[in-house]
């Protein structure tokens, strides 16, 4: 009689952790990530480098140090932009991986143009990090496209605007004002000794 074996997955691909398929295409190619994550409060941007018992976090960035440049984080395209280019400026501070070149991960986040994973990617490349993309993103898609919208919620339905942005009214930020907060935030980073 013939014995079946049933092969159960890797713990961290059952778990929706790991796409094993992809990172394995990524150690392959020999050069180290920049690897991007978004929870429901903040991004985090990583250049890790691969080890055979574990990867080596070399540079880290989160959004909750955007503070420090007086930026109102929140787990959105601006933040995700500013990001990126926190961990450029860390990575170019930093000897060994300022010539480095690097590739993205995004990990199971999906691929749409646009999205927090590649405005981050955008922002990195800004900072002057090499990294292996096609990447064509404009301009606008780090520019703080909401603050129209913000506006016109403010006029038409104040009650949702204030549901919805209590955050940055308890904070005391005016929509109008997020571009401007925006521009000396990226300047305040690009700039910092």
């Amino acid at each position: 009689m013939r014995r079946i074996t049933k092969v159960m997955p890797l713990r961290r691909r059952k778990e929706a952790k790991t796409n094993y398929t992809k990172r394995f295409a990524m150690v392959k190619s020999g050069l180290d990530r920049i690897v991007v994550r978004r929870s429901n409060t903040r991004i985090i941007g990583q250049a890790a480098g691969y080890l055979e018992k574990g990867d080596a976090i070399l540079v880290y960035a989160d959004s909750k140090e955007l503070a420090k440049y007086k930026w109102p984080a929140r787990p959105n395209r601006p933040t995700a932009y500013l990001v990126g280019l926190l961990l450029a400026r860390k990575v170019k501070a930093d000897q060994a991986l300022a010539s480095a070149e690097f590739i993205l991960d995004i990990g199971l986040a999906s691929p749409v143009k646009g999205s927090i994973p590649f405005v981050f990617a955008k922002g990195c490349i800004d900072g002057g990090i090499k990294m292996r993309s096609g990447m064509e993103l404009s301009e606008s898609i780090y520019n703080c496209s909401d603050v129209k919208y913000m506006k016109e919620l403010k006029e038409k339905s104040p009650e949702k605007y204030n549901r919805q942005y209590s955050q940055y009214i308890r904070e005391g930020i005016d929509a109008g004002k997020l571009g401007l907060l925006f521009s000396q935030a990226k300047e305040r980073i690009l700039h910092e000794q």
